[in-house]
């Protein structure tokens, strides 16, 4: 709190006068004791922004005024794009410039009338669009590296399509463009924005659109936060390029659309390549093609050459002679060493025949030997032990079979004398066969 100024000796109360500092120092300390900070509303009347970063203006109403300070709020003002005229809502504290006596209100934030409900509704609608897919970089068209027309949706009069048209035309003068007329803010502008964008999609013969307006408050460019527009911009069979307001400003337009331009003048440099450019593209580019096909027709020629004066060309004949005795040498050898592999192959066959031939069992048969079998069976008898008199059995010779009786079966003498006791009935003559009456042979 303030206090009144001490008095000096030989004066009486109230009679010494205060300095012209106490009285501002007791003011100040009066007013911002009094007042908390609080929401101020009021019209620009003046719109001072300095290098310094502070922005010094004055808020007034249709009977009064009162100074203000934004201290490091130029950024913020220049953002919002703030200018004389504009209501603001500003929130801060009341005090006095001491040095002055101008009382004046100190602004912590600023804000456009409405901007807070407008941000409300763009945020809102921006997420609602987002969700459905409108912003899908999928859905995205590519833009036409030189377009040969350009339709252009604005305002005819503004400097934004004067700009554009400008700058483009300059890049390129052979450049086509076709402007379709339409308001860029105020009531009903979103409608109408979005009606151009059909109109251009039903007639055709343009590569590209451009949407484009000048900067503004966020009220001015609030039609290319609208809907209507978005919605028309993404069922564009055409790419729309959004080139609305400063680089810093944002609208719903900017994310629907193909491409984002910074400012008009920004669009017409991002679509449009400079013709001077290209030609010196091409010119180069043809040097390059030049430069190769001449190496290229050197070399073939270098080749051409080496190849014409190889052996080959002169002395064909004798190569292709030599070639062919090559190829009859080739053929004998190869003759040669077939006969060989085929001799081999024969003698290996018949020493293969002559081995199976040993271990033919008909043979054995040819040298006088038989073979007994049972006759049901086909069993092979390999000793007497599988002999009984009166058993009937089958003798296989070399030339044919025949089924024979058993009269008796005599076994062979211990071991000692081995098998020579069998001997003399191996070498019995015909006159030792004894007949019997039925006129069968035995051996006695």
């Amino acid at each position: 709190m303030w206090s009144e100024p001490e008095q000096s000796s030989g004066v009486s109360d109230g009679e010494r006068p205060w300095t012209v500092s106490e009285l501002n120092d007791a003011v100040r300390t009066i007013l911002e004791g009094s007042f908390r900070p609080f929401w101020l509303t009021g019209e620009v009347g003046s719109y001072n922004p300095y290098r310094s970063g502070h922005v010094y203006l004055t808020l007034k109403d249709a009977a009064s005024q009162v100074r203000a300070v934004f201290f490091s709020g130029s950024e913020v003002c220049r953002r919002l794009g703030l200018k004389v005229g504009d209501q603001v809502e500003v929130f801060g504290s009341l005090s006095l410039y001491t040095q002055r006596g101008d009382y004046q209100f100190y602004i912590r934030k600023l804000q456009l009338c409405g901007v807070g409900d407008l941000h409300r509704q763009f945020a809102i609608l921006k997420e609602k669009l987002a969700a459905e897919g409108i912003f899908d970089p999928a859905h995205k068209k590519p833009i036409p590296f030189l377009p040969r027309r350009i339709g252009v949706i604005s305002s005819p009069m503004g400097a934004a399509v004067k700009d554009f048209m400008k700058i483009a035309l300059a890049r390129f003068p052979n450049l086509e463009i076709r402007l379709c007329p339409a308001p860029v803010q105020g009531k009903g502008a979103a409608e109408k924005l979005a009606r151009a964008v059909r109109f251009f999609n039903r007639a055709g013969g343009v590569d590209v659109i451009v949407l484009t307006r000048g900067g503004g408050s966020m009220e001015d460019l609030w039609p290319f936060n609208e809907e209507v527009l978005a919605r028309a911009i993404y069922a564009s069979k055409i790419p729309v390029v959004s080139a609305v307001g400063h680089e810093i400003d944002f609208t719903i337009s900017d994310f629907a659309a193909d491409m984002r331009a910074p400012t008009p003048s920004g669009a017409a440099e991002q679509l449009v390549p400079e013709k001077r450019v290209l030609l010196d593209a091409l010119d180069a580019m043809r040097q390059r093609m030049n430069t190769a096909a001449s190496y290229a027709v050197e070399r073939s020629a270098g080749r051409l050459a080496h190849v014409m004066g190889s052996k080959v060309f002169r002395d064909s004949m004798r190569l292709a002679l030599e070639r062919m005795q090559r190829v009859d040498m080739l053929m004998q050898s190869a003759s040669a060493a077939l006969t060989r592999r085929a001799d081999a192959a024969t003698h290996r066959l018949e020493r293969v025949r002559a081995e199976f031939d040993a271990y033919d069992p008909f043979r054995i048969l040819k040298r006088g030997y038989v073979y007994l079998a049972e006759p049901g069976t086909g069993r092979q008898i390999t000793g007497v032990g599988g002999l009984r008199a009166g058993q009937c059995v089958r003798a296989i010779l070399a030339d044919g079979a025949a089924d024979l009786d058993v009269r008796s079966v005599r076994e062979a003498e211990a071991a000692g004398n081995g098998r020579r006791d069998l001997l003399p009935l191996i070498t019995a003559k015909p006159d030792d066969i004894n007949h019997e009456p039925n006129g069968e042979r035995s051996v006695p």
